[in-house]
């Protein structure tokens, strides 16, 4: 646990360092808000768009009345991180589960420097963990030693189930981390919910051992979710066609999600070192959040 800490204190003073360097000095915080959230109400007066008018307020009989909006300084943070098996893949020690957590761990003390909200909420097919938002590194600790001991209950899969249950617990307007595979389907309708409703950022971690099989024949393959074992012809041409069309399909089905909904995206490889790639989605971030201000 100790050794982990010190992992992951390494790799946050790396991106805090690369994110001041490349930004020269002008560091915003990693976890702004880029949205709005309602103020108060006022007076409709000429020109306000109609979509803004509180009917509610309006319904009492003093007058038609338009919500306001500030910008959001603080949002509380929360990660969103698939302990599924089929997270267990990956090269050598770098398993996507392993890289998973240690992303979850970087972010936590990077919101403990900074005084940020950050909770934490691990699913499957089912809720395997929920911390609520805290600050300070006792928070960033407390994930990080929740993360360590997790035995999931469950090794199957379920992106809307646990997209669905996010929905729930979060009412306000949140920054969220969804850190997955997404090896599954029909969760494109709660995805694009989640986007619509909070400020999404969609981290999908990949293995290159699902990007290209070995044609080794026929050989039986452990489905990691459902303890089923199937014969498969890991050589024949059709095979291979039809698994590369389906891996590269829910890639493009995901990326076009996050770009219809404004989230952002980014694919992340088991033996890449991720750091310089969560410093540049940072620095995008930082971007558009000057551009909309």
């Amino acid at each position: 646990m100790k050794e982990l800490v010190q992992k992951l204190r390494k790799y946050e003073i790396r991106i805090r360092k690369a994110i001041t360097t490349q930004m020269q000095g002008d560091f915003h915080s990693v976890f702004k808000g880029t949205g709005l959230e309602f103020d108060d109400v006022r007076a409709y007066q000429y020109g306000d768009d109609v979509r803004a008018i509180d009917w509610n307020v309006s319904a009492k009989g003093h007058g038609v009345f338009v919500k306001t909006y500030r910008e959001e300084k603080e949002q509380s943070v929360f990660l969103m991180l698939d302990v599924s098996a089929s997270q267990t893949i990956g090269t050598g020690k770098q398993q996507k589960i392993s890289v998973g957590k240690e992303i979850c761990g970087v972010l936590a003390l990077s919101a403990a420097r900074q005084q940020s909200q950050i909770g934490i909420i691990c699913f499957s097919d089912q809720k395997e963990k929920y911390l609520k938002p805290g600050k300070g590194v006792q928070q960033a600790y407390t994930i990080i030693k929740e993360l360590h001991e997790l035995q999931p209950r469950s090794g199957k899969t379920n992106l809307a189930a646990g997209i669905k249950l996010t929905l729930e617990i979060i009412k306000r307007r949140s920054i969220i981390l969804l850190i997955s595979d997404f090896i599954d389907v029909h969760y494109e309708k709660e995805l694009a919910m989640l986007a619509k409703r909070h400020d999404l950022i969609v981290l999908q971690l990949q293995d290159l051992r699902e990007q290209k099989l070995p044609p080794m024949g026929i050989v039986p393959v452990l489905d990691k979710e459902t303890g089923k074992i199937q014969w498969l012809n890991t050589s024949g041409a059709s095979f291979q066609r039809h698994y590369l069309q389906q891996y590269a399909q829910n890639q493009a089905r995901v990326q076009r999600i996050c770009q219809k909904y404004q989230a952002n995206y980014l694919a992340i490889q088991t033996n890449e070192d991720y750091v310089p790639q969560l410093v540049n989605l940072f620095r995008l971030r930082n971007k558009s959040t000057k551009k909309s201000a």
